[in-house]
């Protein structure tokens, strides 16, 4: 009886670290974030520091979900998929939201020049392209 237990005890155990796990992917710590479905003639990948990013801010202030053509807010947990599913030229999205660049630009420029006014000796760093989209 007392085996049964243990070993209850224990396939219990490695079920709660393998959900602990899970639950602690917060994904990778630096990605290139690059288009897919509508590739530029002169494609310039950037280099995101996604672990860097999340030490700064919420989920949320990136990420969003869509239903019925609509986006809602990110919930913790939720599924996060690729930009471009719905941001790509011909999905009907608002100018400017059309694109994965023109998604990305908007989102992480309009951040970048919040922290930059809030946070001037940053401004210069953030003004430019780089370090987002380093020459190769």
């Amino acid at each position: 009886m007392s085996r049964k237990v243990l070993l209850l005890v224990f396939v219990a155990t490695c079920f709660c670290i393998a959900g602990i796990s899970i639950a602690a992917d917060k994904g990778p710590a630096d990605m290139v974030l690059q288009a897919e479905k509508d590739k530029a003639k002169k494609p310039k990948p950037a280099v995101f520091p996604h672990a860097k990013h999340q030490e700064a801010a919420e989920c949320g202030a990136c990420h969003h979900g869509a239903k019925d053509g609509k986006q809602v807010p990110y919930e913790e947990g939720q599924e996060i998929g690729k930009c471009e599913d719905c941001h790509y030229k011909g999905a009907e999205m608002p100018k400017g939201l059309d694109s994965y660049k023109g998604a990305a630009h908007k989102n992480c420029k309009d951040c970048h020049k919040k922290v930059a006014e809030e946070k001037p000796e940053l401004a210069e760093k953030f003004a430019k392209c780089m370090p987002c989209h380093p020459k190769t």
